[in-house]
């Protein structure tokens, strides 16, 4: 099977251009190939549990960036790359 190829990057500026963040600005953090996805630095975040662990002993709650569809991120001039 072919390896599918974006032109959004690792270390690109996008744009969110639907959904709850529509307008916000975020480098990219993960390209998520298999689920046509991107991680935004800062967009779409989730409050998710987490069990104690040694990075993290009290457990608790965080706050985690989740996956965007690539066709609801627009590329900015500009970015890191």
């Amino acid at each position: 099977m072919a390896r599918k190829k974006f032109k959004i990057k690792k270390g690109d500026l996008v744009e969110i251009i639907t959904g709850d963040d529509k307008g916000k600005r975020g480098v990219v953090l993960k390209v998520l190939t298999k689920r046509d996805a991107v991680l935004v630095e800062g967009c779409k975040l989730a409050k998710k549990a987490v069990k104690p662990s040694e990075k993290n002993p009290d457990g608790g709650f965080i706050m985690k960036e989740m996956p965007i569809h690539i066709s609801n991120v627009r590329k900015v001039e500009g970015g890191a790359s």
